[in-house]
C-alpha cells in the first residue's frame, strides 16, 4: 500500500518531533517545515503531499495566511491546529478552505484517525456518499467521479468537505438533511455540542453558489431540523431562515 505523504508545518519542535515519530510508525511520510514560509519554499519546489497539516499561530507568516495563499490554486487537503479556545480561528480556518481542524496539544492516534478520515473523503477514486451517478438539478451540475461541480459549464472550486455536503444535499433534493447526518457523512464523527464545521462548509458552499447563479439561494436552513437542497416546488416553502 502506498504511503501517506505529510506536510507538517509547525513552529514547536518537541511537537513536530513527536508526531513525526508517531506519524511514521503508522506508515505517514513526514516532511516537517518550521514556518509558513518554509512551506512555501517546499510546496513551490514542486514537492507533492496527500495532505497537510498547519499550526495557526506561528511566527512571521501564520498558518491562516498560508493557507489563504494556497487556496484557491493548490486543492491540497489541510487539517489546521488551533490553540485552546480558539473559536474564532477554527472558524476562519475552515472559512478560507481547511479540511478540518485539531484542538492543540493534540492526540496523535487522533490526528492520525482525523488525516485518513480527510483523505477517505478526499478520495476521488472511492466516492465515500451512496450514488455515483452523476446529478444535475437547478443548473447545477455535480459529477462524483470526478469531484466536479459546475454551473452552466462554469466550474465551481470547493475543498472536499464541501463538495461531500453539496454532494448529500443534491441526493434528496428538497428533503431536509440534519447537522447530525451531515456531520457524519462528511466529517466522518459525531456531531458535538458547539461544533459548528458544518454550518461553516454549508455557509461556504452557499456563497459560491450565489456568485455563480446571480445571487440565487439554493440551500436552504430549517430551524431546528437541518438544510434543503431547493426545488421549485412546494416542498421547499417551509419555515426557513438563514445560517
Amino acid at each position: 500500500m502506498q504511503k501517506i505523504k505529510l506536510l507538517l508545518v509547525d513552529d514547536d519542535r518537541e511537537l513536530t518531533a513527536l508526531l513525526s515519530e508517531y506519524l511514521t510508525f503508522e506508515g505517514v511520510n513526514v516532511a516537517i517545515a518550521d514556518n509558513a514560509e518554509q512551506a512555501l519554499e517546499i510546496l513551490k519546489a514542486g514537492h507533492s503531499f496527500d495532505i497537510a497539516v498547519f499550526d495557526i499561530m506561528m511566527p512571521g507568516m501564520s498558518g491562516l495566511e498560508l493557507l489563504q495563499q494556497l487556496r484557491p490554486s493548490i486543492s491540497l487537503p489541510v487539517i489546521m491546529l488551533t490553540g485552546k479556545g480558539g473559536d474564532i480561528d477554527r472558524i476562519l480556518g475552515l472559512e478560507m478552505g481547511a479540511d478540518d481542524y485539531m484542538a492543540k496539544p493534540c492526540n496523535p492516534r487522533e490526528l492520525i484517525a482525523r488525516i485518513k478520515a480527510v483523505l477517505r473523503r478526499s478520495n476521488r477514486s472511492s466516492p465515500l456518499i451512496a450514488g455515483n451517478s452523476s446529478i444535475e438539478l437547478m443548473g447545477v451540475k455535480l459529477n462524483p467521479a470526478t469531484r466536479e461541480v459546475t454551473i452552466e459549464g462554469a466550474l465551481l472550486e470547493l475543498t472536499s468537505a464541501e463538495f461531500n455536503v453539496l454532494h448529500q444535499l443534491m441526493l434528496t433534493p428538497g428533503v431536509v438533511v440534519s447537522k447530525g447526518l451531515l456531520t457524519q457523512k462528511v466529517l466522518h464523527r459525531e456531531l458535538t455540542a458547539y461544533d459548528r464545521s458544518i454550518d461553516v462548509h454549508l455557509s461556504r458552499v452557499r456563497q459560491k453558489l450565489a456568485q455563480l447563479r446571480s445571487g440565487q439561494e439554493l440551500i436552504k436552513t430549517v430551524r431546528g431540523e437541518g438544510y434543503l437542497f431547493i426545488l421549485e416546488s412546494p416542498a421547499a416553502n417551509r419555515d426557513t431562515a438563514d445560517v
